[in-house]
């Protein structure tokens, strides 16, 4: 259902090595990239995310209830995404850990504030 999610920033070179990494856990790569984005995803794959600086010029701010989840193969890989982002420049909002029967999950934040989280469900 979703083809992509952008998320704002502003500081488009700060930001890209921490989605660099992300994306390269995911096995993705950079797709799309000009001085006001960069977008992240596999050609043909799943959704995409994007980072921007605001198209208004206006500065970019954090989504209070906004969160992007990232699907992960397994448990391990959700560890490795929270180490990733938090040695991204990241910071935690949470642990890997079973949230409920069934459900991993991983919360942290990019260097710009905004929230993710990596999962596995099974």
């Amino acid at each position: 259902m979703l083809g992509y999610v952008t998320l704002g920033t502003n500081d488009r070179d700060r930001g890209a090595p921490f989605y660099d990494a992300i994306a390269a856990e995911l096995g993705a790569s950079r797709m799309m990239e000009n001085e006001q984005f960069i977008a992240w995803g596999v050609p043909g794959g799943g959704a995409g995310i994007g980072l921007t600086r605001p198209f208004d010029g206006k500065p970019a701010t954090v989504g209070n209830g906004v969160m992007v989840a990232l699907a992960a193969k397994d448990r391990a890989q959700v560890d490795r995404l929270h180490a990733v982002a938090l040695a991204s420049g990241g910071t935690d909002e949470g642990a890997p850990g079973e949230r409920w029967p069934g459900f991993y999950a991983a919360y942290f934040r990019d260097p710009d504030g905004n929230k993710l989280n990596a999962f596995f469900m099974g």
